[in-house]
């Protein structure tokens, strides 16, 4: 009786050692696609395009999970306020730390950081948007709302939220884009020089 027991109980740690393993497996796998797909900012936001214009066939066809859609957008919402946000906030520095002016050039120009790297933020919409999907294939998530009132509801939020961010990089001059503004290359030496320094 107690070898049956035993065989038992190693089967049972045999079958979850092996889950483990596959589990384990599986995450190196995805771990290794999204090394490899960091630099390739443009396929991944047309990857992320895609699931979004899927997810939106999706709500269009069946006309329902409203609710699930509204929860979305708060999400995305947050996560664009992460994204636009500074790592350290101007505004808490200068209550604890007092206004600070450069005593070095080079102190005077810092690059801005976010809060939310633009790799996490791609991946947080990208997960958000197939978790979404995925509950939009379970009936008990399709709770029946009017959806104008949602979309009233987070447009105001959109607004009032964005507004306040746009205030917030006006009174403390940042610039969350880096696009339009003056890239400095290094210094090149001039031809001549070249040719004078070749010679004997």
């Amino acid at each position: 009786m107690k070898m049956g027991g035993g065989a038992g109980v190693s089967d049972d740690n045999t079958a979850a050692s092996a889950v483990t393993e596959f589990s384990h497996a599986v995450w190196r796998r995805y771990q290794h696609i999204l090394d490899k797909s960091t630099p390739l900012v443009l396929y991944r936001w047309i990857f992320l395009a895609a699931i979004a214009l899927i997810y939106a066939l999706r709500v269009y066809i069946v006309q329902g999970f409203y609710i699930i859609t509204y929860g979305l957008g708060i999400y995305i919402l947050q996560l664009l306020i992460a994204f636009l946000s500074p790592q350290v906030d101007p505004e808490i520095q200068e209550l604890t730390d007092g206004p600070a002016l450069p005593t070095r050039g080079s102190e005077e120009f810092r690059p801005f950081v976010r809060r939310l790297p633009e790799f996490k933020f791609w991946h947080s919409l990208a997960k958000a948007f197939c978790f979404a999907l995925v509950l939009t294939f379970f009936s008990a998530f399709d709770v029946p709302v009017f959806w104008p009132i949602l979309l009233f509801y987070w447009l105001v939020l959109f607004i009032s939220t964005m507004k306040r961010q746009i205030m917030h990089m006006v009174k403390y001059k940042y610039v969350p884009f880096s696009f339009g503004k003056q890239r400095y290359n290094g210094k090149k030496a001039a031809p001549s020089d070249e040719a004078n320094t070749s010679r004997p």
